[in-house]
């Protein structure tokens, strides 16, 4: 299993930036990272994924547009890039990872079920 550790939540206005970091670590293989947040009906709903090999990602319809996913070269950490931040971003934010040794590299789940490793989770609030 992987092990997450979240970095970067905080308190911000309504407009503002922050950003969000997600350091992985566990054995070897191609693993799908994103964001995953609480949702009314659902216990957490994906905000952004970022497959293993560059170049795959999704966002909720929500944050297209304002929220930006990348993966540092080592692919070991996830970065979230929140700008012009609303009070309905305000949530605790947790990392996930999904996928292993055998997975293709572009496997990019947005099911919460498909991820086997979370993180403690990060509070975000944005004050209007």
């Amino acid at each position: 299993q992987v092990q997450l550790v979240e970095s970067g939540g905080g308190l911000v206005q309504a407009g503002g930036s922050l950003r969000l970091s997600c350091a992985a670590r566990g054995p070897p293989g191609n693993y799908a990272m994103g964001w995953f947040r609480p949702a009314p009906g659902k216990e957490r709903e994906f905000v952004a994924i970022i497959s293993w090999s560059v170049g795959v990602t999704r966002y909720t319809a929500s944050v297209k547009g304002r929220f930006t996913i990348s993966r540092d070269s080592d692919k070991t950490t996830v970065n979230l890039q929140m700008n012009s931040l609303k009070p309905e971003d305000t949530a605790v934010y947790y990392c996930a990872a999904a996928g292993g040794a055998g997975y293709y590299t572009n496997y990019s789940p947005v099911d919460q079920a498909d991820f086997g490793s979370w993180g403690q989770g990060t509070q975000v609030t944005v004050s209007s």
